[in-house]
This record gives structure tokens, C-alpha cells and sequence, in this order.
């Protein structure tokens, strides 16, 4: 038991320094970046539905269902994510592989007990322009962007009745976010008019934030049930540090620059970031060992929200709003000789206003999602798989629209810890 131990937390230790540039989206350059964590990917295949206590799965939304687990459960997640993205004027295609969570889940007779690792947001894109005034001269604006946040979170859920069951989590957040802008100006024959500019701006982050939730199921009638379930997230900060430097540029080509003179340093006021609040109210109808349909909704008070830096004036928050639906079929758990019957079959839909208000545009966020749960044979492990296809942003006021396709994969590994011996 104490090898297991050492080895989930050597795990979760060795993620702590894996920086990744976990997105492709321009919208990242804004507060913490492109928050990518939506469930693990049995979450994400119904649309991020978490309405569901589960005996072999960590919920990780949720830390009352923590007390559902019957078996110590190992949770691991990745995704490759293509995405389109489209201007007025021009087309561009990226593509991202990350690793999403990793998480451990005890059980306790009534108590269980959740810790791991998310990289919750990130922040990743490399985008430029052009601009040209009525004399010929060209102004080349480049800008990249990099890092991100993570969370590392330890919680429980406690059953309180067969019905009722409560519970809380503390996340520690902490990360890096560097962004680059350069500016570089040419003649009309397209000689190089002068040096160019660099401005570098580093921010290191952390906070600590707390999530509560409530999860409670009764029987309507035969092998159907009701379930419902309720998250709390208050308000709190994020504390950064905050570093700029300019620089001037003789050459710049690809991700590439040579620098002139020395590099200044530039005092910068160090930010607090508000972490909006997060309310999420779920309800769901089914047979849990056949199906289940639910939908949930969630409203987060981002209209505190802000960027790292405040000289950004084309930029406002206001409160988000996130709507769910989703569900799973199982043909027949039991079967025995039939593969397929044992396959769980999920499906959803989400819709999402971020929140996010550029240029006077509302930026919203929605996708179709599909999945599948493929039980590992003679265990209670899975390998599940998930498919997200969706659309973010628009082309309009300058804007840039997405059109993304996620596809996830996860284990689910089951054992059993803490089992009085009978024979020595």
C-alpha cells in the first residue's frame, strides 16, 4: 500500500514543473488564458455533465461524490485538439497534444477522498498583422503568447445519508503566462526602415480557492432514480507578479529575433485578479447501471473578472453563463459474452456566453460532444474516449472565429486499498 502511495504522489509531483502550451486560441491572451478543463473525459462526452455519483469514476467537479467510490480509483486524461481559426481575410490550422488531469480517489466506507493535478488554463498563440499607411510604409505586428495555470487540489466527500452526500475541496493555484509583442517597420521597396521593438511581459501567478458541493439521489419508481446536484465555488484571488522588459530588434524572423543594446526593465504595478464565483445546479432521471439523461446549468460572476496587466481598453467582463445537456446508455452491464453490450455510449451538448467582451462582441462557446466507455476485461478499469466538435468567437469587428475538434482519451483504473487481511 505505502509503494501505491509513493508512487500516485511521485506522479503528481513530477507534472508540477510540466509546462505545456496546452492551446492554439488568440482569446487566450486574456485573463489566465483558455480555461481547458470541462471534466474529466467522461464528463466532457456529456457535454461536461457532472450530475452523476459513480463508484469507479473520480468526479472531480463535484467532491461530494467522492464518498461514492468503491474502489481506490486512478483518473488520467489527455487530448489532441485541431483547430481552425478564421479572420476576414485569411485562414490558419493548429493543433495541440496536452495532458488534461491526473487525479487519485480513496475510499473510506462513508468518506472518500480526491487529490491531484489539473493544468487548468493555458495560454498559447502566435499570431500577426499587417498594416499600411497612404505613404507605402509597412508596420508588422507579431505577437506570441505562452504558460498558464495550474491546480493542485486534496478533498473529500463525506456520505451523510444513503440519499445525501457533502463535500469540499482547496485548490492551490499557481503558474507562469509570458507574452511577446514585436513591431517592426519597412520602407515601400521593403527595406527595413528602422530597428524594431520587443515588449515582454511576465506574470507569475498563485491563490488558493475552495469548491463545494452537495450530491443527492432517491429512487422514483423501480430501477429509476432522481439525481441532483449542487457546486460552490466562492470568490478569491489571484495574486501575480508582474515583470516587463523592452528591447530594440535588428532582425526578427520566425520565432526568432536579435536584440540590440540592452534589454530594459520596465516598472510594472504586481495585479490581483478576482477568480469569479461559480454556482452549477444539475439534475438528471435514469437507471444508473443503464442510462441516464441530465442537463445542468452554471453561472459564474465574471463581470469582476479582469486582465493581468490594466492598459487593455477593448476588453470588459461581464457574468457567464453555461448551459449543459447530456447522458449515457449501457446496453447490458452483465453481459458476459457480449463485448459490445458492455460499451457505455455517451452523448451531450453545451452551450456557453464566456463571458468575454471584445470589441463590443459577446464571445460565445458551443459544441456537440460523443464518447464511448470501454471496460478493460475482468477489471472495473475502463479506457474512455471522447469527441468534441465546436465553434468559438467571430468574424465580426476584427475578431477571429474558431472552429475546434477535441479528441480525449482517458483511464479510469480501479484497486482495492486498505483490505483487512483475514490469514497472515
Amino acid at each position: 500500500m505505502i509503494k501505491k502511495i509513493i508512487l500516485s504522489i511521485s506522479l503528481l509531483l513530477s507534472l508540477v514543473s510540466f509546462a505545456q502550451e496546452g492551446t492554439s486560441s488568440p482569446y487566450s491572451f486574456y485573463g489566465i488564458g483558455d480555461v481547458r478543463f470541462k471534466g474529466t473525459v467522461e464528463n466532457r462526452s456529456m457535454g461536461g455533465l457532472s450530475v452523476m455519483p459513480d463508484s469507479i469514476h473520480l468526479n472531480v467537479m463535484n467532491p461530494a461524490t467522492y464518498s461514492s467510490l468503491k474502489l481506490t480509483t486512478y483518473a488520467l486524461g489527455g487530448n489532441v485538439s485541431v483547430n481552425k481559426l478564421s479572420s476576414d481575410s485569411q485562414n490558419e490550422k493548429a493543433k495541440r497534444t496536452t495532458l488534461d488531469y491526473l487525479a487519485v480517489g480513496l475510499p473510506l466506507k462513508k468518506l472518500g477522498i480526491g487529490f491531484g493535478l489539473i493544468p487548468y488554463s493555458s495560454v498559447g498563440y502566435n499570431v500577426s498583422n499587417s498594416s499600411t499607411d497612404g505613404t507605402g510604409f509597412r508596420t508588422d505586428n507579431y505577437y506570441r503568447g505562452d504558460g498558464g495555470l495550474n491546480k493542485v487540489f486534496f478533498g473529500f466527500g463525506y456520505q451523510v445519508t444513503k440519499k445525501l452526500s457533502i463535500g469540499a475541496d482547496a485548490q492551490y493555484n499557481f503558474g507562469k503566462i509570458n507574452t511577446k509583442s514585436i513591431s517592426m517597420q519597412y520602407a515601400s521597396d521593403g527595406n527595413q526602415i528602422q530597428y524594431g521593438t520587443r515588449e515582454v511581459n511576465i506574470s507569475e501567478a498563485r491563490g488558493v480557492n475552495f469548491n463545494m458541493g452537495l450530491s443527492y439521489h432517491s429512487k422514483l419508481y423501480k430501477n429509476t432514480s432522481i439525481f441532483s446536484s449542487m457546486t460552490y465555488s466562492p470568490q478569491a484571488n489571484l495574486n501575480l507578479s508582474n515583470g516587463r522588459n523592452l528591447a530594440l530588434i535588428q532582425t526578427f524572423s520566425g520565432n526568432t529575433e536579435i536584440v540590440v543594446g540592452d534589454v530594459i526593465d520596465i516598472p510594472v504595478d504586481n495585479t490581483i485578479l478576482k477568480l469569479p464565483s461559480k454556482f452549477t445546479f444539475g439534475i438528471g432521471i435514469g437507471d444508473s447501471n443503464k442510462w441516464i439523461v441530465g442537463s445542468e446549468i452554471t453561472h459564474q460572476g465574471t463581470s469582476s473578472f479582469g486582465n493581468r496587466f490594466n492598459d487593455i481598453n477593448n476588453v470588459s467582463y461581464k457574468n457567464a453563463t453555461r448551459f449543459v445537456i447530456g447522458g449515457y446508455y449501457i446496453p447490458n452491464y452483465k453481459s458476459y459474452n457480449n463485448y459490445f453490450n458492455k460499451i457505455v455510449f455517451r452523448g451531450g451538448f453545451r452551450y456557453e456566453n464566456t463571458g468575454l467582451i471584445i470589441n463590443d462582441q459577446s464571445i460565445k462557446d458551443s459544441a456537440i460532444t460523443l464518447g464511448l466507455g470501454m471496460p478493460l476485461k475482468g477489471t472495473f478499469s475502463n479506457v474512455n474516449l471522447g469527441f468534441e466538435f465546436g465553434n468559438r468567437g467571430t468574424t465580426t469587428a476584427g475578431l477571429v472565429k474558431e472552429n475546434y475538434m477535441n479528441f480525449s482519451i482517458g483511464l479510469s483504473l480501479n484497486d482495492q486499498w486498505f483490505i483487512k487481511r483475514k490469514y497472515n
